[in-house]
């Protein structure tokens, strides 16, 4: 650091200051070989140096505080290097180069995407379907990271609200499957698989505040509403059953945050919007309820980010809340299926009357606002 100032203040215009900066290159550079021979490809040594050399130059050209802030960050990095390796020695390497690549994208590239429509068919910019596609795997992505590498033995009706706001059909799935191996019916499993489905909901509130505030107002009370007593019905279970920790299960999706899965997702979303958009002209509110339904038995997130983030004339607020609600009503039907299919009948009839219960309200729920009985 004090020859870093030296140099800077003997000469201003910082020749000698680089040439004495590649002199600490050449002097680290068999430093490093040794290091990367002996299997430590670690540079946090060479480029603490590095940074130390700067002082000079920021003790002359930068405010005091600028180079407080740089010493106080050199002394917390090196204090959090312990804790940076075991961190680390967790989390896939691979991962981390998706979050880097996910982060050029929605850093750098997704400013540049052109604001305007570019085909009257496709009623949304492309910077809006990026900004949908990242908002989504966004959610999703803090759901996935906290059940793979923070939660991982919790209660299940821990992993049933991870699971709900990463994916609450595969949360489902997942756990509708452990019941098969369970002898009682007093199975703590119920509440993490009722929990999913309330999550949905607040994901889906999430999404509007995130989307489209303008219809935040008309959603907050249904969204709220139906994920809240969800939630109260399963923590009551959870009250009622044995409690044990469980290991987060793996459903075996992808990190929602892949390139693969995002451009998949984002070819969806337009498809829906597509789609979306001639249902809306030809065939009005009764038609988009309908597709709404049907939509429900698949992935709503495309269908639901199409309404959230298109343009349709012809539709107004209450149809928009009511056509979410109806698709998010047949889901719950469908994964009380699945539920069925999967679980253990004795242990999840519980749960497979709740979640078609859950499923008609919402359907009837949207239903009536659709036609503005709601308001």
């Amino acid at each position: 650091a004090i020859i870093g100032y030296v140099f800077t203040v003997l000469d201003p215009a910082m020749k000698v200051y680089l040439a004495g900066f590649a002199g600490l290159l050449i002097f680290f550079a068999p430093f490093f070989h040794n290091k990367l021979h002996q299997k430590q490809p670690g540079i946090l040594q060479p480029l603490i140096g590095l940074i130390v050399y700067g002082y000079g130059p920021a003790a002359v050209l930068e405010p005091p505080w600028f180079l407080v802030l740089l010493f106080v960050s050199v002394v917390f990095t090196l204090n959090a290097r312990p804790l940076a390796h075991r961190i680390t020695a967790k989390i896939d390497s691979q991962e981390m180069l998706i979050l880097a690549k996910f982060l050029l994208i929605s850093g750098v590239i997704l400013p540049l995407l052109p604001e305007k429509a570019v085909s009257s068919y496709i009623p949304a910019s492309p910077f809006k379907i990026g900004v949908a596609v990242i908002v989504i795997s966004s959610i999703s992505y803090i759901g996935y990271i906290l059940k793979k590498y923070f939660l991982k033995r919790q209660g299940y009706l821990v992993i049933g609200l991870l699971g709900g706001l990463y994916s609450s059909t595969a949360t489902t799935v997942v756990l509708a499957k452990k019941t098969r191996r369970l002898i009682t019916s007093n199975a703590p499993i119920n509440a993490g698989l009722i929990a999913a489905s309330g999550m949905m909901y607040l994901r889906l509130l999430l999404l509007v505040a995130f989307l489209k505030l303008s219809l935040l107002k008309l959603s907050l009370l249904p969204f709220l509403f139906l994920g809240l007593i969800t939630l109260v019905v399963a923590w009551m279970v959870q009250k009622k059953e044995i409690v044990s920790p469980a290991k987060a299960p793996d459903d075996g999706a992808l990190n929602p945050l892949e390139l693969g899965a995002a451009l998949l997702f984002a070819g969806l979303f337009v498809i829906m919007m597509v789609v979306t958009r001639q249902v809306v002209l030809h065939f009005g509110k009764s038609g988009l309820d309908l597709l709404s339904f049907v939509i429900g038995f698949t992935d709503i997130d495309p269908f639901v980010l199409s309404l959230l983030g298109g343009h349709y004339p012809n539709v107004n607020m209450q149809q928009l809340t009511g056509a979410i609600l109806i698709a998010a009503g047949s889901n719950n039907i469908l994964k009380a299926g699945y539920t069925g299919i999967f679980g253990k009948r004795r242990v999840v009839k519980g749960v497979i009357f709740y979640l078609l219960l859950l499923g008609l309200v919402s359907l009837v729920w949207g239903i009536f606002l659709s036609r503005g009985i709601f308001i």
